[in-house]
């Protein structure tokens, strides 16, 4: 269960670490900007980045906020979304200050969505 505080921080928070399934079955992590969303974490990245590919073929992935003294760490299941709706184009314009839809090369969006709260 997501509580007050974690709610505030996944909401404040710039970035998180991924971990998305290498085909092989090796981990791949990365720190990537992030928004809060609907329950959901919404991500933006190049269509044949590492992350990508590894989604398309294992959605299962894993991601954690930065800050290791107060851990947020949850698994969930990703999908790749053609485009961004309205909210979510928003919600990174208000956050980074940026349109995510004039981005050439971040012009992928990944949606997560968390089925297990780990701390």
């Amino acid at each position: 269960m997501i509580t007050p505080n974690d709610l505030q921080r996944l909401e404040n928070a710039r970035n998180l670490w991924l971990a998305t399934v290498r085909p092989n079955g090796a981990p791949h992590l990365v720190p990537i900007w992030f928004v809060w969303l609907d329950e959901k974490a919404y991500l933006c990245t190049a269509l044949d980045s590492v992350k990508a590919r590894n989604i398309r073929q294992n959605p299962r992935v894993a991601f954690a906020l930065e800050d290791g003294d107060d851990p947020v760490l949850m698994e969930g299941t990703a999908r790749i979304l053609e485009n961004g709706t309205p909210e979510i184009v928003q919600a990174f314009q208000k956050k980074f200050n940026w349109d995510i839809r004039g981005d050439g090369t971040y012009n992928t969006i990944i949606e997560i969505t968390p089925t297990r709260m780990v701390l």
